[in-house]
C-alpha cells in the first residue's frame, strides 16, 4: 500500500502521509532539523516509522 498520496483539495496538493494531513515536506524538515524518528514517534503515535521511511523513499525518488 502506498503510504504517500497527494490531493489538490489536502494542503493544496502536497504528499502527505495518507489518511493525515502531515505533509512529506513537514516530516523532512523535522528531521533535517535533528528530530529523531523516535521523537517524531512520540509526538505523533498515529504514525508509524514505516510511514517516516516512505517520507524519506518519496523525497529520493525526486532525485
Amino acid at each position: 500500500m502506498n503510504r504517500i498520496t497527494a490531493n489538490s483539495k489536502i494542503l493544496g496538493g502536497k504528499p502527505i502521509i495518507r489518511v493525515t494531513r502531515i505533509s512529506v515536506e513537514f516530516i523532512l524538515e523535522l528531521l533535517a532539523s535533528g528530530v529523531s524518528e523516535d521523537e517524531i514517534l512520540q509526538d505523533y503515535p498515529h504514525l508509524t516509522k514505516e510511514d517516516i521511511q516512505a517520507c524519506l523513499k518519496h523525497a529520493v525518488s525526486f532525485n
